[in-house]
């Protein structure tokens, strides 16, 4: 992505990090919603989640057991097959997505949002740290009425707590169409981990996730 790469390397080290950490490092409570029993293991189920760069979500949900796949892609707009580049230029109302599939017997939903929101910042509306557009938007989009229950039911508990000072933007919306996006974004934090965006961003929410989340990890990478 060259723009972000361009923009990385014009920033200091230090305020790159903390810019694009995109939290206060804050551990978000775990859901209290109370359905969040474990399905059997043959079933499987989809969350959809944009938190910024897709990259940065790809990362963090390829470590978290129970996830078996990680599709970076674009989400809810209105250009059929978008391109990165058509996304990127903020006119096609596409959010950058992760679809995550995951085994409702290994993780809940309810735990699958409790990392999304320890992963980015829920405040900030269009952008998260220097990728500003609403292809950068935060937003959970459910696949069914009880995803939708139980996000807006955790959401509300969030702004209870008063985990953040700020009042949360994150949208809540049905999921509609998904694109997959182009083949090189897939995989990229594993496959591209020196580049400057990912080892300025990327690098430090996986960090994070491994500390905070440590006994939810895949046992390979603990």
């Amino acid at each position: 992505m060259n723009s972000r790469t361009s923009s990385m390397l014009i920033l200091l080290f230090a305020s790159v990090i903390s810019a694009c950490a995109g939290d206060s490092g804050k551990m978000p409570p775990p859901s209290s919603h109370t359905s969040g029993t474990r399905m059997s293991s043959s079933q499987r189920d989809t969350a959809t989640l944009a938190g910024g760069c897709f990259w940065c979500i790809e990362a963090v949900y390829q470590l978290l057991d129970g996830v078996e796949l990680v599709e970076s892609g674009y989400c809810n707009g209105r250009v059929k097959d978008p391109s990165y580049k058509e996304v990127c230029s903020g006119t096609t109302g596409h959010a950058e997505v992760c679809r995550i599939t995951f085994d409702p017997s290994a993780v809940t939903y309810e735990e699958i949002l409790q990392v999304f929101f320890a992963s980015h910042d829920p405040t900030t509306l269009n952008k998260q740290g220097n990728d500003v557009g609403t292809q950068y938007r935060s937003a959970i989009f459910f696949h069914d009425a009880e995803q939708e229950r139980i996000a807006k039911e955790y959401v509300a508990q969030l702004a209870a707590s008063k985990t953040w000072p700020d009042p949360i933007v994150t949208e809540i919306a049905a999921a509609d169409t998904f694109y997959k996006a182009e083949d090189y974004h897939q995989n990229y934090y594993a496959q591209n981990g020196s580049q400057p965006y990912c080892a300025f961003v990327v690098r430090p929410k996986v960090e994070k996730f491994m500390k905070q989340f440590k006994a939810k990890m895949k046992s390979g990478d603990k």
